[in-house]
């Protein structure tokens, strides 16, 4: 009795295992939203990590995590490395690869804790109206692991509204930038940088 029964569980792993093996190798996630400022005072608010904290919504989910930044202050180069809850927000580190203002930003993605895995940030901007249309798309390779999460959690749904909560702060942020740099222009002053 013992035996069929360790047979069958033998069974039931085996065949979960090629059920998951099946799972698509690669996955692509992808939002996007219309926010009424230019793609330049959108792009800024992108192309620098020190501005995330007013608009990515992983910020807000740890109050506690720890961020270092290193390289250039904005642009290529530029590395955001966070350390908080793995419950929440785990530890990774992104360096913006690739950046042609005010169009796109490529940024690779290093997941370390709670597991390892790597994946691509990309912020496309097109002129929309009087306004901007920002899509952000997350791509990477799914290894075994992540097609076994992928089988209990809709990576879609789940990252995708995150990825909707952060494009709706992100409007708010380049709007209200938009709105400070148009106020300082009619005084006749320089705009200065995007504040913190």
């Amino acid at each position: 009795m013992v035996k069929k029964i360790l047979l069958a569980v033998a069974v039931l792993v085996a065949l979960f295992a090629v059920y998951v093996a099946l799972q698509p190798a690669r996955y692509r996630i992808e939002r996007t939203h219309v926010v009424a400022a230019p793609p330049e005072v959108v792009y800024d608010q992108i192309a620098s990590f020190r501005a995330w904290e007013r608009w990515a919504p992983w910020s807000k989910l740890d109050p506690k995590m720890a961020v270092e930044y290193g390289g250039p202050p904005s642009g290529v180069g530029a590395t955001y490395h966070w350390k908080g809850d793995d419950k929440t927000v785990g530890e990774g580190r992104m360096k913006i690869v690739e950046a042609k203002a005010p169009e796109r930003i490529l940024i690779q993605l290093d997941f370390i804790k709670p597991w390892e895995s790597k994946a691509r940030n990309e912020f496309l901007l097109k002129p929309d109206g009087g306004g901007t249309k920002v899509a952000w798309v997350m791509s990477g390779d799914n290894d075994f692991v992540g097609k076994a999460y992928g089988v209990f959690v809709d990576m879609d749904k789940a990252v995708g509204s995150m990825f909707e909560k952060g494009l709706a702060d992100l409007r708010a942020a380049a709007e209200a930038e938009s709105v400070r740099a148009r106020e300082e222009a009619a005084k006749g002053a320089p705009a200065g940088p995007p504040k913190p």
